[in-house]
């Protein structure tokens, strides 16, 4: 069996009711791969008007004015988001001899003649540096070869950039790998179009993951000078700079300054955009039915821009002092937040609702660049049950799911029933005061998550 077929038959499996030909273009994709900054701001709750506010740690965003907490980045802390280490101190046993080694991962360009690559392995292997696996980008004018690599525990960086440049090696970039990029690049793409294809809101995480450390921002039809009708439908490639069709219109621009794109990452990543248009609109279809510490019973289910009247509807219910406790802006603008708030580009929501179908809750897990933001609205007559803490609970729970480091709130000192929830977690929490916002973060280190009280309710049944 050929390993696309493999590759297909293990899709078939994971995401049931996808068509056979979108499995098999999924597959091919996969099978032909060759691979906190601290909250130091309050956003509005409106839609961005340029982007997303994600950015590397090296580079935070300014901020962007009143309000608290809009969750405007798309990007989280994941998967090679920062330049990881192995475990404990980022060495690893190197096979037995006793001597610590180190996982590096490395680009640099050589030149597309015979010999060019077996001398860079030559060198490589004079100072005992082990080649895990090797990817090959072809260029215009050279090679770009992707290494990961296992190398003595006291070679430095920067001794490893002199060996491969004096082998030929040039614009070579290393940083330290860890256990997760011993996963083959086959098996890792495959993995991205499976989540991506299962739920809309991965795809920001996949391409995260797919291309490392990078800036991505969501821009309107028209905006940023450079109107989406500007960038033809195959998307475009500037060097540092990926620019591609979103879905819902628009354009997914994704920047990488330290590190140009290859052509090849260029078609991964247009390949996950492309696959995210063809399923359009779609969430996990799991819910579950709660029965809350008072006896009712609620139903918790994730949440789209389709839930969009509803959650109007809910809005027109809550009280100007609820809706402004969660806003920190104008109640009558609350409305306008709804389609950013509620869109899969943005975070993920879950919807809290009743036997008849009407939402009487929402809470927002919102991707701003390094950290996550977390929110809640819980409709007056439905507050003190319970749903606040049952729905904080789930969305930090999906916050560790995606390696985040730490998840925060924006609220004020007054919303005692926020401050409950946060409390209620079980988790570390540091308390930070700004302009008379109260700013509540959790770390989600994996001791934390092992002693949390994630998620409350009990579920008595599940569709």
């Amino acid at each position: 069996m050929s390993d696309v077929t493999h590759a297909v038959a293990h899709l078939a499996e994971h995401v049931p009711g996808v068509p056979v030909m979108l499995l098999a273009s999924m597959a091919a994709l996969a099978v032909t791969a060759g691979f906190r900054t601290r909250w130091t701001r309050r956003h509005g709750h409106a839609p961005p008007t340029d982007d997303t506010g994600s950015r590397p740690p090296s580079a935070p965003a300014a901020g962007s004015g009143a309000g608290a907490g809009s969750g405007a980045g798309i990007g989280a802390g994941i998967g090679n988001d920062t330049a990881a280490t192995t475990a404990s101190d980022g060495r690893a046993d190197d096979g037995g001899e006793g001597v610590d080694s180190a996982l590096w991962r490395m680009r640099t360009t050589v030149r597309d003649a015979p010999g060019s690559l077996a001398a860079l392995c030559a060198a490589l292997a004079e100072r005992r540096v082990d080649i895990l696996s090797l990817q090959t980008h072809p260029l215009a004018e050279g090679t770009v070869d992707e290494f990961l690599l296992r190398a003595p525990g006291e070679l430095t960086a920067t001794e490893l950039v002199e060996v491969v440049s004096a082998a030929g090696g040039a614009d070579t970039w290393t940083e330290r790998a860890d256990a997760h990029d011993l996963v083959d690049a086959p098996t890792r793409v495959l993995a991205l179009a499976a989540r991506t294809a299962q739920d809309a809101a991965e795809l920001p995480l996949a391409l995260r993951q797919l291309l490392g450390r990078c800036t991505i921002r969501s821009l309107p039809a028209a905006a940023g000078g450079r109107p989406g009708g500007e960038v033809p439908p195959e998307g475009s490639l500037e060097d540092t700079v990926l620019r591609l069709r979103a879905p819902e219109g628009g354009v997914i621009t994704v920047e990488r300054p330290y590190l140009p794109f290859t052509p090849a990452e260029f078609a991964r990543a247009r390949a996950l955009v492309e696959l995210d248009a063809r399923l359009g609109p779609r969430l996990p279809r799991g819910r579950d039915v709660l029965t809350l510490a008072e006896g009712s019973d609620i139903t918790v289910r994730r949440a789209d821009t389709r839930d969009v009247p509803a959650a109007k509807a809910m809005h027109e219910r809550c009280s100007a002092r609820t809706l402004g406790m969660r806003y920190h802006g104008p109640v009558g603008d609350a409305d306008r937040y709804l389609n950013h708030l509620l869109s899969p580009r943005f975070g993920r929501t879950l919807a809290a609702q009743t036997a008849s179908g009407r939402i009487v809750g929402l809470g927002h897990l919102l991707w701003d660049g390094d950290e996550t933001e977390v929110a809640l609205l819980v409709e007056d007559a439905w507050q003190h049950r319970g749903i606040g803490g049952e729905l904080l609970g789930r969305l930090v729970a999906m916050a560790a799911e995606t390696d985040c480091a730490s998840v925060y709130a924006v609220t004020q000192a007054s919303n005692t029933g926020m401050v409950a929830a946060m409390r209620g977690l079980g988790l570390p929490l540091d308390y930070q005061i700004e302009e008379g916002t109260l700013v509540i973060t959790a770390r989600l280190d994996s001791a934390s998550r092992a002693a949390a009280r994630l998620p409350q309710g009990q579920r008595i049944g599940r569709d």
